[in-house]
């Protein structure tokens, strides 16, 4: 037995990614923390550190946990590399210090967790599933070492074989959790941290419905859905505005699966931002099928600014592909219903498509990429490498050899976060680069695609024209495309561009990160094509880019033998070029047209066929409103904060 008067001191650990100065509170050791508050035998007797939440030079580090007796870590792929180094440095300086790590990328079959325990000798105990629990249960067995009192973990025993505890229950009542908001649990690390930008990740209820076999959350008795209670909820929402937090990330799987409960959170935080200003954005990922109810949510968020974009995700249209992950989609007439209900509200939509799923073809992709734009997603795409994670169906070798995934460990970074001076310790993530449907070059192929149609038609660059040839020559978005991967030396802007895509495609396949960092634009990592955007406009080579553009379609449609007046073409290539957001431009511009082009290009995203007209259209594009006076301001106003919006062009008024 301990004597009364030995504390026992507690380190915890989660080290989060910065957003442009930005980090989160560390939510899930604050959930421990605040379990522990509640439940722990003799919690007088311990004494927490506040967490340490971000990364900084190791040596601090290792002199902040200099005294600790026990040590937890939160670990996921954005921080589980660094998190082991950590680790590793302080088992050297503190040998007696017991070294716990829990959370997603802890894995929790018996054989990967005893080769993560193997492999990394310094972690004493290993930790998976739901995490508040066996936290209470290893802080009171920790004076005897007791482990085989404890659920859900496993340990190398002194005899060297390796133990895997049963799991525990899930908790079903989450309101024995308390909330680590409302409970002051952040508030030393706050007070400690002044010149800190906080955001909060939040949490509603726990679990998932559906089984996608790329997820975790729909596994096993995670397919139960448990709440908290909403006096908390509605609390906690109140915390966040009193203490100033501007971003919130909802991390439940499915928002507004619970119609009443969903709604009344939403006006619950529409009306904070009425009554204080914060949050400033409320961001969730709603469920899949609810369509009304999705509409009615995003609408009330979007009307105070709380969300820039709606995300409807696919992932997949390709039918044999949803069978193989387990997912049901919804209909694409009912996916089309809600883009056009999004759309006439003004309410700007983005869709997931995941690059590299199973029985996915470079041909089933791309033209099922074409058809969701044909059915009215003009905004944005956005388009994910497959990633497999650790605790999904996918991970496991069965699934891995019927579909024949070929992956890669790749340096992982969050796109549009900070270049790091933290840390030099590259954290990675297993990215599918080939499978047995889509060959390693043909994903090379497929990114490239999807980088291209990212660049010409979701930022807008040659949005216009693409939408006049499809509706007036019935040409696809997916030839459009096509068109424009195939450009040689005759083309320098955009076979450069073209190269570039194909480099960073297989740079990725070597184990390269997805995204480009840039220290000259934002000092932060870019999408290629947003990238790409903004050289073309920076290095002032977006009129050339458009000289050789007008050419690749002429030249095309001559081979393909279609008709297209040429001062159609000339007028919607010069359109979209003077629509393009620029810096420095502070005055209005008129411009004569020889076609309704732009009557057309709007009736298209609103999903309605207004005939091309000749004569003499006159329009007045309104520059004075949008105005950036750095080329700083215009890269994270314009190009970043615009991507979900698809926000890349000035508007107009018809003269």
């Amino acid at each position: 037995m301990k004597c009364a008067s030995q504390e026992i001191r507690v380190g915890l650990v989660q080290i989060g990614e910065n957003f442009s100065g930005q980090y989160y509170l560390p939510y899930s050791v604050g959930l421990l923390h605040a379990y522990a508050q509640r439940h722990l035998t003799n919690y007088n007797d311990y004494h927490f550190l506040p967490p340490l939440y971000k990364g900084m030079p190791m040596e601090e580090i290792v002199l902040y946990f200099k005294d600790v007796n026990i040590i937890f870590f939160s670990v996921y792929m954005w921080n589980f590399n660094f998190s082991l180094e950590i680790a590793k440095k302080i088992k050297l300086n503190n040998p007696d210090c017991c070294i716990v790590f829990g959370g997603p990328q802890i894995p929790d079959t018996p054989k990967a967790l005893e080769r993560l325990l193997r492999r990394y000798p310094f972690i004493d105990i290993g930790c998976y599933g739901e995490g508040e629990i066996p936290f209470v249960q290893i802080l009171e067995n920790f004076q005897e070492k007791a482990w085989f009192k404890v659920s859900s973990i496993g340990y190398i025993k002194p005899d060297n074989s390796f133990a895997r505890n049963d799991s525990a229950d899930r908790i079903s009542d989450l309101n024995q959790i308390p909330s680590p908001y409302l409970g002051g649990i952040f508030e030393p690390l706050m007070k400690a941290n002044p010149e800190e930008s906080w955001a909060a990740m939040w949490e509603s209820n726990r679990g998932c419905p559906f089984s996608c076999s790329y997820c975790a959350w729909g596994k096993d008795s995670k397919r139960t859905i448990y709440k908290y209670d909403m006096e908390r909820l509605f609390g906690e929402l109140d915390w966040f505005s009193n203490n100033k937090i501007e971003f919130i990330f909802c991390c439940d799987a499915n928002f507004g699966l619970f119609k009443k409960r969903d709604m009344e959170i939403v006006d619950k935080a529409v009306e904070n931002k009425k009554k204080f200003g914060y949050p400033k954005a409320f961001s969730v990922q709603s469920t899949k099928n609810a369509t009304r109810t999705i509409f009615e949510l995003q609408k009330r968020l979007n009307s105070v600014g709380l969300q820039k974009g709606v995300n409807l995700a696919l992932q997949s249209v390709n039918k044999q592909t949803l069978r193989s992950i387990n997912r049901s989609n919804i209909s694409s007439e009912k996916f089309q219903d809600l883009q056009k209900m999004f759309t006439d509200a003004g309410i700007a939509t983005f869709t997931d498509m995941i690059l590299g799923l199973p029985d996915e073809s470079y041909h089933t992709f791309i033209d099922g990429v074409s058809n969701v734009i044909k059915g009215g997603q003009h905004n944005r795409i956005q388009f994910i490498n497959l990633s497999i994670l650790e605790n999904t169906e996918m991970a496991t070798p069965e699934y891995i050899e019927k579909f024949g995934l070929i992956s890669r460990e790749c340096k992982m970074v969050s796109h549009h976060t900070s270049i790091s001076t933290d840390n030099d310790i590259p954290e990675t993530q297993v990215l599918v680069i080939g499978t047995q449907a889509m060959p390693m070059q043909d994903w090379v192929k497929t990114r490239v695609f999807c980088w291209m149609i990212s660049l010409l038609h979701f930022n807008k660059l040659l949005q216009i024209l693409f939408v006049i040839l499809n509706k007036t020559c019935s040409l696809s978005y997916k030839q459009l495309i096509e068109w424009f991967l195939i450009c040689d030396k005759e083309y320098p802007i955009i076979s450069k561009i073209v190269s570039l895509f194909n480099e960073k495609a297989l740079s990725i396949q070597s184990g390269e990160t997805e995204f480009i960092p840039s220290r000259e634009w934002l000092n932060i990592y870019w999408p290629a094509d947003e990238f790409i955007f903004i050289k073309l406009c920076g290095e002032n080579n977006l009129l050339k880019f458009y000289e050789e553009a007008k050419r690749v379609i002429f030249q095309n449609l001559q081979k393909s033998n279609i008709s297209m007046p040429e001062s159609l073409l000339n007028n919607a290539v010069n359109l979209n070029l003077e629509l393009i957001k620029q810096p420095f431009i502070t005055e209005n511009k008129k411009i004569e047209l020889n076609y309704n082009i732009l009557e057309c290009y709007q009736g298209a995203l609103l999903g309605e066929d207004i005939p091309l007209k000749e004569g003499s259209f006159h329009y007045e594009i309104i520059r004075s409103q949008d105005k950036w006076n750095s080329w700083f301001d215009w890269c994270k106003e314009v190009v970043w904060f615009g991507t979900k919006k698809g926000d890349y062009l000035y508007s107009f008024l018809k003269k």
